[in-house]
């Protein structure tokens, strides 16, 4: 009998034992999820409104390119020398609500721990002030004409590369603003710190081209977006290219008719707003969705929602007998192009004569191959067009007021400066400063306040060119104030 009874005692306690191993498997894949992967929803205030969901809501891109809250929180303190100026992230020209605990177009969420990503708004909302001394009025939808993208890029990257980059001085400065428990300091210091470090400096290779000493910054308001696209979506290969572009105004997404042979973005790469919004998610992702149902929600949300968002009207007194000789000036001089059957389809470079950069910058090869990543994540979409671009879309103008400075790649400053020949308008100017000029209808560009808190633009400068656009240049004066003064009511 006591022989019998010994393989069950062995039995026994090989079972407790795996059940023992079970439990404490399970316990640590629960600990794992829980401190890395468990999301909680946004407060509610986030989707209280519509604009305040496109402002702050999240879009999934905390996931794979999100950076962790605290470390976020306390990078302009360690590495204030690496920011454009004094105010931490405000030098950057992000549009900052009073009393937000992040800029608009930054999202907080918690995967496991708080985290920080990006949505729409980041470049897309612009704000204008009416003198110094006024607080900014926010415009959602709208170019962000003050944000220095590429500058943010590159505080990351930079701050990744520095020594001092590390879980000691991590830790010493987050615990100066809240304390981390003790387990929630050993994942910082052994986990997520060195993940994040590694994270960013991979983003330095795929960045390799904004560090060209050769190609000038893009400086506010601006971004190098195909190049975004190519080197980011389908990694090819660094080439010479280089085409910074404005940030566009997306609002009154539905006068876009594909049906009608209208194509969207400046260089006319892709086939409907609905694409248009994909492709942009995903490089805010910076990987494919996690959920394909719950990323194509927020595009579908986002598409309803910015159909439906109005042009703004110009906030400053108009001449509305001055307006109305501007309209018949506008009609003989500009309607064929942005009041007809041509406005949102391309008009070749040769023919309007601006800075091609832009449009070498993408191919037919390129939007095959994006097309196939964005297919080959099961997301159905129109997509990108396939062929090479031979010129710019003729741009709809609801809101032109808003949308300085000019051209695809914002090399003139206003628009009274875009009815002068080339050769009279301004060689050098700074962007991003939000203090408006009625007038001459565009953002103020000199002076020491613009020098200070904007970025310089030098025309002569690779894919700065202010040429081209020769339209209304060789009216008289009086027909060009009165044609700004129309322009203003649109």
């Amino acid at each position: 009998m006591a022989e019998a009874k010994q393989p069950d005692r062995k039995r026994n306690k090989i079972i407790v034992l795996a059940l023992g191993l079970l439990l404490i498997g399970a316990a640590l894949a629960y600990f794992g999820w829980y401190k890395f992967f468990r999301e909680e929803p946004q407060p509610d205030w986030v989707t209280e409104t519509p604009e305040m969901r496109f402002k702050y809501g999240s879009i999934g891109a905390e996931n794979d390119a999100g950076i962790p809250y605290w470390i976020f929180y306390v990078l302009p303190r360690m590495f204030p020398e690496k920011l454009p100026g004094p105010g931490g992230y405000a030098s950057l020209g992000v549009p900052w609500e009073q009393g937000q605990e992040l800029p608009v177009g930054f999202t907080k969420k918690v995967i496991g721990f708080p985290r920080v990503g990006n949505n729409c708004a980041v470049c897309h909302t612009a704000t204008y002030r009416a003198s110094a001394d006024e607080n900014p009025v926010f415009i959602v939808a709208g170019p962000g004409h003050t944000t220095n993208v590429e500058g943010f890029f590159r505080f990351l990257v930079d701050c990744a590369k520095d020594p001092r980059f590390n879980a000691d001085n991590l830790l010493s400065q987050i615990g100066m603003v809240t304390e981390l428990s003790w387990l929630d300091r050993q994942l910082y210091r052994f986990l997520i710190i060195p993940f994040t470090q590694r994270a960013l400096l991979e983003r330095e290779k795929q960045f390799a081209w904004i560090y060209r000493a050769d190609f000038p910054r893009w400086g506010r308001g601006r971004d190098d977006a195909m190049n975004l696209t190519k080197y980011f979506m389908i990694k090819q290969p660094m080439d010479d290219s280089f085409g910074p572009t404005d940030m566009p105004s997306i609002w009154n997404l539905r006068k876009y008719q594909p049906e009608k042979g209208m194509l969207l973005n400046f260089g006319g790469d892709s086939h409907d707003a609905y694409s248009v919004i994909i492709d942009s998610a995903l490089g805010l992702l910076g990987a494919a969705p996690k959920s394909n149902e719950e990323f194509l929600g927020h595009v579908r949300w986002l598409h309803e929602y910015l159909r439906a968002q109005s042009a703004p009207k110009f906030p400053f007194a108009v001449d509305e007998q001055h307006a109305a000789a501007g309209e018949a000036v506008f009609s003989e001089h500009c309607a064929s192009c942005h009041a007809s059957e041509r406005t949102g389809t391309r008009v070749p470079v040769a023919e309007v004569g601006t800075s091609r950069d832009r449009l070498d910058t993408w191919n037919k090869e390129a939007a095959i191959a994006a097309n196939k990543v964005v297919n080959d994540m099961g997301i159905e979409r129109k997509g990108l067009v396939e062929e090479t671009s031979n010129g710019y879309i003729a741009a709809f103008l609801d809101g032109i007021w808003l949308r300085a400075p000019y051209l695809h790649n914002g090399s003139v400053p206003t628009l009274r400066d875009l009815l002068e020949p080339a050769d009279k308008r301004p060689t050098v100017f700074y962007r991003g400063y939000d203090v408006y000029d009625p007038d001459k209808v565009g953002f103020m560009s000199e002076g020491e306040e613009a020098a200070r808190v904007g970025s310089k633009l030098d025309v002569t400068e690779k894919g700065n060119g202010n040429q081209g656009h020769v339209y209304g240049t060789t009216l008289p004066p009086e027909q060009k104030e009165a044609l700004v003064e129309y322009l203003k009511t649109l």
